[in-house]
């Protein structure tokens, strides 16, 4: 397993545990609240942002519960005598107001009046707390601070202009105090070895890795911490490139049988009711040019909802079938697994599925079926095998396994993922994606994979329009939803309803991080009404009366295998007029009849969930409708990812404005998978020149050293860069 260095493992100085290098109490501390273990944990976790001493925060943006960090100016002092103690003792309120010049901040000081002789009228200091309310105005209740003395012979306008950095802090660990022991750990650390050799360095005019990290903490003037950022972004990126570059040129000297399509495939495309699409064909073409070439294939195919990925993904099972080599199609939970066999069954015809026989692998088959299907597929009578995290299983063997089919990959870890590939003999590697990645985080987090991309639809989707609805200020249109709803059931066709909860208080499913991102002050000072649930949801359409008499039914992840399976039957044999449902049917279902989906409280989800969402309605000869129902404030983030998913379906242009809103942090990292982003300074929506530049040098080092024998440093860091998990964490959800 490698370090848990967050910009990367070096050796030296960067893997010291950190409580040699600080006083264990400290160290403790930032264990608890930043996971930090090593050295180079501490001196990676960089300032968020710089303040200077001449220029206060705007305090009027500050919200009730955050900690914030700000600069400010005592505006008045008043000290006030309380009723004594129960033991008698004298008590004391130091109340202290500062300002930025517009607004005000009240300070609290309880049994400390000795604040008023530091914290003195026209003192200005950096203060960090937890904002909270009391009586009606904000306050900070014993404040960390640190006064901002001129020092003697310093010239006043520079030292005004300083930058002063501010931490990710907690309220154990205030940025002035983070700011001291970040001071005591690039003390310690002493002279790395840098891992971008140095003629990359000069030719890119970079600083050494350990200068750059002093400058981006202890900068000077504000142009120090641009520059050092510039080369801990570059520094970032060059070491990801080089471990991806590596990691595919891995791939590229695996031998593997090579797989030749033939009749299989050709009875397959004769039998499909409708055309290929160019994009689906072309795709088509590049995975069977990797499957002949006589190395592991490791592609993604990313494509649009509903585009046909699994019609690709079958056309190569065909062809690695052939040569009597055996698919496993890996998907995220039993609901789309059951769909996809069922698709790919359907799609082959009963000739060919009798003699591929595709087979489905769950965990929550009961034993006689699991022990059939794992018969089926040791013997290798199975050629084509769908299933979930039972694929994984230990006793699970294949005969022959040749592909594997990764869906929705996003969900899996890199361990998992390998496991699967385990099971044969460097079996070609298919992965796929409904959601469309922009291309700077194809090249950050997918620069190991060639990836093809289906952009066209098949013909005969329909289109589909979508409109956000909020309640409270559109109460008769919100209405107007059921009156619509009805409409689209008595001419025949279906609809879903989809909350973020099971139950109230149970989320499920919910992109935290989608959520989250970009919020600010006007989203947290709104009242927010309660979350949708499914329970409650589902009482109050059968009470409505555009509604009654409908057959509603739920399905949640709550269910087990058998009544999610036989809600979706129903569904699809139309015994069901309508579903409410949580993000279990985001992927893989497909019922053409479904023409209309009410998304509420769509605020709680991403723009890809809204966008995967969408995509299970309009799937049929009938135009679909999406009604996205929330309160949020029309100016926040929030409504404007409710806008920008009503304004277009394009999911790729959604993807951009997806991570232009959340930031790679999110779009790549921790908070999809559970592991810790690697990337701290890239920005990727932004330092797309960066990127390509360092995967051009990287390339270079590359082909001058395959090995990296002559760059010890840069090997030791690409070798440990990532453990598997980590690596998981790269990927957009």
């Amino acid at each position: 397993m490698a370090t848990k260095d967050a910009g990367g493992a070096l050796p030296s100085g960067f893997q010291r545990p950190l409580d040699r290098v600080l006083p264990k109490a400290a160290a403790t501390k930032l264990a608890r609240a930043f996971g930090m273990e090593t050295l180079g944990d501490l001196v990676w976790h960089l300032p968020r942002r710089y303040a200077k001493r001449g220029e206060p925060t705007e305090l009027a943006s500050l919200v009730p519960g955050e900690h914030v960090t700000v600069v400010a100016k005592v505006r008045s002092v008043e000290k006030r005598d309380l009723q004594r103690d129960a033991k008698g003792r004298p008590r004391t309120l130091t109340s202290i107001t500062i300002t930025d010049g517009t607004s005000e901040l009240e300070l609290a000081f309880f049994n400390q009046a000795w604040r008023s002789g530091e914290l003195h009228q026209g003192a200005t200091a950096l203060f960090s707390g937890t904002v909270g309310v009391y009586k009606g105005k904000r306050q900070l209740a014993h404040p960390d601070y640190e006064l901002f003395d001129e020092a003697e012979g310093i010239d006043a306008d520079e030292w005004a202009q300083q930058p002063v950095p501010i931490y990710p802090a907690t309220s154990t660990l205030a940025t002035t105090k983070i700011q001291a022991l970040v001071a005591q750990g690039l003390d310690a650390l002493g002279d790395v070895p840098d891992p971008v050799p140095d003629d990359v360095r000069r030719a890119h005019r970079l600083m050494p890795i350990a200068e750059a990290l002093r400058m981006a903490h202890q900068p000077k003037v504000e142009q120090d911490a641009f520059r050092a950022r510039h080369t801990l972004a570059w520094h970032e990126a060059f070491l990801l490139q080089t471990y991806l570059l590596a990691t595919r040129d891995w791939f590229d000297t695996l031998p593997t049988a090579p797989r030749l399509p033939g009749p299989l495939l050709e009875r397959f495309d004769r039998s499909l009711p409708w055309q290929l699409t160019d994009d689906q064909r072309a795709t088509g073409d590049e995975i069977f040019a990797d499957l002949a070439s006589g190395t592991a294939m490791h592609r993604l195919v990313q494509g649009e909802v509903g585009s046909g990925k699994t019609v690709v993904a079958t056309r190569a099972m065909l062809a690695v079938a052939e040569s009597g080599g055996q698919s496993a199609l890996l998907a995220p939970t039993e609901v789309l697994a059951v769909q996809h066999l069922r698709s790919i069954t359907r799609a082959l015809g009963p000739d060919l599925a009798a003699e591929l026989q595709p087979t489905l692998l769950t965990g929550q088959m009961p034993a006689s079926e699991r022990k059939r299907a794992l018969l089926r597929i040791a013997a290798g009578s199975a050629h084509i095998v769908v299933g979930t995290h039972a694929l994984l299983s230990e006793r699970t063997s294949f005969a022959e396994l040749a592909l594997v089919v990764i869906d929705e990959q996003h969900r899996f870890g890199v361990a998992q993922r390998e496991s699967l590939r385990a099971k044969g003999v460097h079996p070609h590697t298919l992965v796929l994606t409904a959601t469309p990645i922009p291309r700077t985080i194809a090249m950050t987090a997918f620069g190991d994979l060639d990836v093809s991309t289906i952009r066209s639809l098949p013909a005969g989707r329909s289109p589909i329009q979508t409109f956000v609805v909020d309640p409270g200020e559109q109460p008769k249109l919100f209405g107007r939803i059921w009156t619509r709803m009805r409409e689209e059931l008595d001419a025949g066709r279906q609809a879903f309803v989809v909350c973020p909860a099971i139950a109230p208080g149970k989320l499920e499913g919910i992109d935290t991080a989608a959520v989250d991102a970009g919020a600010d002050a006007d989203d947290d000072a709104r009242p927010r009404p309660p979350v949708d649930d499914v329970q409650t949801t589902l009482e109050r359409l059968r009470l409505r009366p555009e509604l009654v008499g409908r057959r509603i039914a739920p399905l949640t992840g709550a269910d087990t295998t058998e009544q999610k399976d036989a809600v979706m039957q129903a569904f699809r044999a139309r015994e069901v007029d309508v579903i409410v449902a949580t993000t279990v049917i985001e992927v893989g279902v497909d019922v053409p009849n479904a023409t209309m989906m009410v998304v509420l409280s769509a605020d709680r989800f991403g723009v890809s969930q809204l966008h995967q969402l969408r995509g299970r309605i309009g799937r049929g000869e009938h135009a679909g409708l999406c009604m996205l129902v929330s309160a949020a404030d029309p100016f926040s983030p929030a409504r404007e990812r409710l806008d920008a998913v009503a304004s277009t379906l394009d999911g790729f242009e959604l993807a951009e404005v997806d991570l232009e809103q959340r930031g790679e942090g999110d779009v790549l990292g921790a908070a999809q998978s559970g592991g810790r982003s690697g990337l701290r300074v890239l920005r990727v929506a932004r330092d797309v020149g960066i990127i390509e530049a360092a995967r051009e040098a990287a390339r270079e080092v590359l082909a001058a050293d395959p090995t990296l024998v002559a760059h010890p440093a840069l090997r030791l860091a690409v070798h440990s860069r990532l453990d598997p998990d980590a690596r998981a964490a790269l990927v957009t959800a």
